[in-house]
């Protein structure tokens, strides 16, 4: 079981983590400890696969990307490893999962891409299929974002940073 300190680092990293140049010692002013504190904690949380790894979320729409589309596969089971590990090596490609197929749904390889436009989504699908020779594929676009957060394992005190 996680101590005290180790929940409010936690808790601490598990929302939005400061910009800026030193996050840790903002968050070390936060919940009362000094900045190398914070750092053992997350290396110790580490060390004990508690945290396997930092994620970030981009907000693409800031971004220019004005527009997303999950691009569903219908990949042979045979090759779809390979598939799937050569079409998660394009940098347009943000997500990439292996799922099962459903009766009247055939696609079993799901992927996220983002661009400018829906056309700039499409052509990065059609390049895709010419590349891997994937030729059974649709694409599925964003039209509103209803919620996008992160997991949150303790309450926090410490929400906003910013």
């Amino acid at each position: 079981m996680p101590s005290d300190l180790e929940k409010k680092v936690i808790a601490a990293l598990q929302g939005d983590i400061p910009v800026c140049q030193r996050p840790y010692q903002e968050i070390a002013e936060v919940i009362g400890v000094d900045e190398d504190t914070v750092i053992a904690v997350v290396q110790g949380l580490y060390d004990q696969g508690v945290i396997r790894r930092f994620g970030a979320t981009l907000r693409h729409q800031k971004s220019g990307f004005n527009a997303n589309a999950m691009v569903a596969w219908q990949v042979d089971e045979a090759i779809i490893d390979k598939a799937g590990e050569q079409i998660a090596g394009y940098a347009a490609v943000t997500h990439c999962y292996r799922r099962e197929p459903a009766p009247d749904w055939p696609y079993n390889l799901y992927t996220m891409v983002h661009a400018a436009d829906e056309s700039g989504c499409r052509e990065i699908a059609r390049k895709i299929a010419e590349d891997t020779g994937i030729s059974n594929y649709t694409l599925l676009f964003s039209r509103r974002e209803l919620k996008k957060t992160s997991m949150q394992y303790f309450d926090n005190e410490f929400d906003d940073f910013s």
